[in-house]
């Protein structure tokens, strides 16, 4: 008898010989099914011709297939940085992402956030900081059955729900390497007030001078907000102390960019007359010239285990573990050097 119509999962499962389970954990990629198994299921959707319908399955999950993607960062390289480890997570999947930045000075954020997830049916969302360091709003996702995972510059919460990275130590070793080069006068531009990822890098920094025995006076900090104008403005400041520092540790590369702006502006070479290290290891820490030594972060394999963490299980199918803590890097290039004074 020749059936007519369109395939169902079913089909599938009966022309394959597995369950309906197993059907789901192909179509879902789990890794851990046996890949002859995986091989003869993609036969036999191939052979039927059979394609899944997101909107049937979202009904039975009560969830549409959608991971957002909730911030309120000024670096758009960073959300950029994000967004494709997120698609990369994604990629074969029935999952789209959805992007929506908040104002967290907002005093309706929280609940405009709420009725956010709740009218789009979320199945997960990966929340950027300074907005992840609220767990008013990891309460929120609890409270509406949300899947959520935080990415943070410190542990935010449990490996379940967070991915994190070291930037205090990672800012710690950038900064004894300058002093070990012999730089004592180091200036920093710090981040945006509010957010712990300004907070762990300027304590990595403070700390690394106090182990050295280098008192940092007030006139060397200068605020930034992590954009290129921020950074000329707080370079522009430092550059103007009497001694001016020999070299300066921005709180990422946008700001770095910024103080080799402004040295230039001045007739300062870099690294003869400034040495300078940034914090990311965006395209741009390459670009400029001299190349930008600097901190990688690695906020895209971040996002991706992020979101890898947000789509495991679905349907019951394998969890495999992805990692919580990433290391951050020193990438040496050319904008350090020894002071010539």
């Amino acid at each position: 008898m020749v059936k007519t119509g369109q395939p169902t999962i079913n089909d599938v499962a009966r022309e394959a010989g597995v369950s309906k389970k197993t059907v789901s954990r192909v179509i879902n990629r789990s890794p851990l099914l046996n890949a002859e198994t995986r091989a003869r299921v993609e036969e036999v959707i191939a052979e039927l011709g059979y394609i899944p319908n997101p909107q049937a399955r979202a009904l039975a999950l009560r969830r549409n297939f959608l991971i957002g993607l909730v911030h309120d960062n000024p670096n758009a390289q960073m959300v950029m940085n994000v967004q494709q480890g997120i698609l990369e997570a994604l990629h074969g999947t029935e999952f789209e992402l959805v992007v929506r930045p908040v104002d967290r000075g907002s005093a309706t954020m929280s609940e405009d956030l709420r009725h956010f997830l709740e009218r789009q049916r979320l199945f997960g969302v990966v929340i950027l900081p300074p907005v992840s360091e609220n767990d008013a709003v990891a309460k929120i996702c609890t409270q509406i059955g949300c899947r959520y995972v935080r990415m943070g510059s410190a542990r935010l919460d449990d490996d379940a729900h967070m991915v994190a990275s070291n930037d205090r130590e990672a800012v710690r070793a950038a900064t004894q390497y300058l002093i070990g080069e012999g730089h004592r006068r180091i200036g920093l531009i710090a981040g945006p007030h509010g957010f712990r990822s300004a907070r762990e890098r300027r304590l990595g920094f403070e700390e690394a001078l106090a182990g050295a025995d280098i008192a940092l006076p007030r006139s060397m900090v200068a605020d930034g907000n992590y954009t290129f104008d921020s950074g000329l403005v707080a370079a522009a400041r430092l550059l103007d102390v009497v001694p001016r520092p020999t070299a300066i540790f921005a709180s990422n590369d946008e700001m770095a960019a910024g103080v080799m702006h402004a040295a230039r502006q001045r007739g300062l070479d870099i690294p003869r007359d400034l040495s300078i290290v940034g914090f990311d290891d965006t395209p741009v820490a390459a670009h400029v010239w001299p190349p930008l030594t600097t901190v990688r972060w690695p906020i895209a394999s971040m996002a991706r285990s992020a979101a890898l963490k947000l789509v495991a299980g679905i349907e019951g199918g394998d969890v495999v573990e992805e990692p919580s803590l990433f290391v951050s890097t020193l990438i040496r290039r050319a904008s350090v050097q020894k002071p010539s004074g």
